[in-house]
């Protein structure tokens, strides 16, 4: 069955999609190999990532220029799950890697089947956005050894640097200029070639394709001076070495129950990650050009790529960042650009891959880091500690959790931060008591606005939904209020906040009704919300109420107020 998208191509988009595809394959090399090494994978695995795995997100998800492939996350997912259980590269490492994938693929396909995209929604921003700073910064230690050209292990990042400054000494130093010079190169190319484009009247977007190109002109530059100076045979710089030739072969297999009992843990976080991180994507890259994204889709999509990855590759893939911004910048219409761009890539790599055996591993760490320090986004701790410092602080515990307990215990901080914030909020809810604007039926907080009341009557908005863990300072905003006003004789609670009364909130308000009836004081409710009401309706505080129920705050007001004119021959004030 042919996907939507192709039953309806059109053929001037043809043009645009095999340039975008053909681009998206040369300059995502440098990458794809630099991922696989990132996994602990042999460098082909990355490639091999780069062909069948596109076809069936092309085939089967919603994005239009979304681009799967290996990715960062997924890679030092891989890397810090499996690199305790098995030796990175050896057999029974790349058999973990692809049950790790065919896990998570499964895992993400069944989400799409049973139409779970929302669970997307289930983590705040600010944790994500955490989780993935953090995630950067392990990748960015990760690859300090190549860096120096020295040894190191570790199996968190504290260790990993410990052990790195003990071989500090080793330092190769052919090495460590090729990184430097790369890194310095890369990361003003990076941030510095579009202003720098625009300071000399040239086109932005020229200048765009460039920061795209510089990676791949840096490696082969980098490579050229490796084999014109034999610097890995006179110097010792690390090289990738020989690369598989060919096609590789399909792998069709079982993890036994011993290996899914490891991985089930790390595949579950790892498809909850890539299907928040791949819709977020998505919907951005959907919202330029006004298109609609189906979620379940897009999971349908990913999961599959990671089943056929599994079994051909052995390497997790994700929608990446920066491929889907060199496929938009390419000129990408539809998803046959991916199509095209996983053709390219296959037809390079039967063309053979002896030519990627001197590629220089410090610049590929140079690459690596370069698109990890973007990776970690600092305006969005700025904007949350401007904005709301609860969410700063989770998100700098779930970055903290990342590096200091590692991925899973990291991620797992970051949903009990939120989980935390979230109970704090409800438990502490905003409590105003209001009045009404002169000449109005608007009523507003008396703390904030020059209102009218009424002698004996306290309006109390409560802006949360009631529940056992916030009763207590409702009960305690409400005697406040009343030690405030002995003459109080009335108290209508606006409810036009409360979605939902627990249990325990509808007992403790029975409570309070009865309480405040024995000092003589009526309880009103205003403006309850119609399933609050078809619950409160078979309770016994409904018929027990010793005031009435309100359509509205001012039809309370001015039945209230009338009241008041007849018994005392008061009025508003």
């Amino acid at each position: 069955m042919l996907p939507l998208w192709l039953a309806n191509y059109r053929r001037e988009n043809l043009s645009s999609d095999a340039l975008a595809g053909v681009i998206v394959a040369i300059l995502v090399i440098p990458q794809s190999l630099a991922y696989a090494l990132l996994a602990g994978l042999p460098p082909q695995a990355g490639l091999y990532a780069s062909i069948f795995p596109v076809v069936a997100y092309a085939w089967l998800g919603s994005s239009a220029l979304q681009a799967v492939g290996p990715v960062a996350i997924t890679a030092i997912m891989t890397f810090s799950v499996l690199s305790p259980l098995a030796a990175p590269g050896s057999p029974q490492y790349i058999e973990l890697a692809a049950g790790l994938a065919l896990c998570s693929g499964l895992l993400t396909l069944a989400f799409g089947v049973l139409r779970l995209g929302f669970l997307s929604q289930l983590l705040s921003r600010p944790v994500v956005s955490g989780f993935i700073s953090g995630s950067a910064v392990l990748i960015i230690i990760s690859q300090l050894k190549f860096f120096f050209g020295v040894q190191s292990s570790g199996a968190n990042s504290w260790l990993a640097l410990r052990s790195l400054l003990a071989h500090v000494e080793q330092t190769n130093i052919a090495t460590l200029a090729l990184s430097t010079v790369a890194l310095v190169w890369l990361l003003l190319s990076r941030y510095g070639l579009v202003s720098f484009a625009r300071r000399m009247g040239l086109p932005p977007k020229r200048a765009e394709v460039w920061v795209r190109v510089m990676p791949l002109v840096v490696l082969g530059v980098a490579t050229l001076a490796v084999v014109a100076l034999d610097l890995d045979i006179n110097h010792h710089v690390a090289v990738v070495g020989a690369v598989q030739e060919g096609l590789g072969t399909v792998n069709f297999f079982v993890p036994g129950l011993e290996a899914l009992h490891v991985l089930l843990t790390p595949a579950l976080i790892m498809a909850f990650i890539g299907t928040v991180q791949n819709i977020t994507m998505g919907q951005a890259l959907a919202a330029r050009r006004r298109e609609r994204l189906d979620p379940n889709r897009e999971l349908v999509g990913l999961g599959a790529a990671n089943v056929v990855s599994a079994f051909y590759s052995g390497m997790p893939v994700g929608g990446g960042l920066s491929r889907s911004a060199i496929n938009l910048a390419a000129g990408a219409q539809t998803p046959m650009a991916s199509m095209v761009s996983a053709l390219s890539m296959l037809l390079l790599v039967l063309a053979g891959t002896h030519w990627f055996a001197r590629l220089p591993l410090a610049v590929l760490a140079a690459g690596i880091v370069v698109a990890a320090i973007s990776m970690i986004d600092v305006k969005a701790f700025v904007q949350a500690w401007r904005y709301d410092r609860a969410d700063a602080f989770a998100l700098l515990g779930t970055a903290a959790g990342v590096l200091l307990m590692g991925l899973e215990l990291g991620i797992a901080a970051g949903i009990l931060l939120s989980l935390i914030t979230l109970l704090v909020r409800a438990s502490t809810p905003h409590i105003a008591v209001i009045g009404r604007i002169v000449g109005t039926e608007h009523f507003r907080n008396i703390e904030r606005h020059g209102v009218e009341t009424i002698p004996g009557v306290l309006f109390l908005r409560i802006d949360e939904s009631l529940f056992f863990g916030n009763l207590n300072a409702i009960e305690a905003r409400l005697a406040t209020e009343l030690m405030k006003d002995p003459r109080i004789e009335d108290v209508v609670l606006i409810m036009s906040a409360v979605n939902r009364v627990d249990t325990t909130a509808m007992e403790v308000l029975t409570d309070l009704n009865r309480d405040l009836m024995e000092r003589g004081i009526r309880l009103h409710l205003a403006e309850v919300k119609g399933p609050v009401q078809d619950r409160l309706l078979h309770c016994a505080l409904w018929q027990a109420l010793s005031g009435q129920v309100h359509l509205s705050v001012n039809s309370a007001y001015e039945a209230l107020a009338a009241k008041k004119i007849v018994e005392h021959g008061l009025y508003v004030i």
